[in-house]
């Protein structure tokens, strides 16, 4: 165990390295033009001045 008091910054070096590797493996199988072409549609953003804003500025259309 005193190995393990000396050398513990390697055990985290592997660490790090095999969650390195495992990124690169993961970002490699991403198509992006194929996310591209079906992408969904995000919905219209809203905002939460509905709930203060009543009151209506704007002309009513006919």
């Amino acid at each position: 165990m005193d190995w393990l008091s000396k050398y513990w910054w390697v055990i985290i070096l592997i660490v790090l390295l095999g969650m390195f590797i495992n990124v690169i493996k993961d970002l490699k199988r991403i198509d992006p033009k194929k996310y591209l072409d079906n992408k969904p549609d995000l919905p219209p953003h809203r905002d939460f001045n509905d709930k203060w804003d009543d009151e209506d500025d704007w002309p009513k259309k006919k």
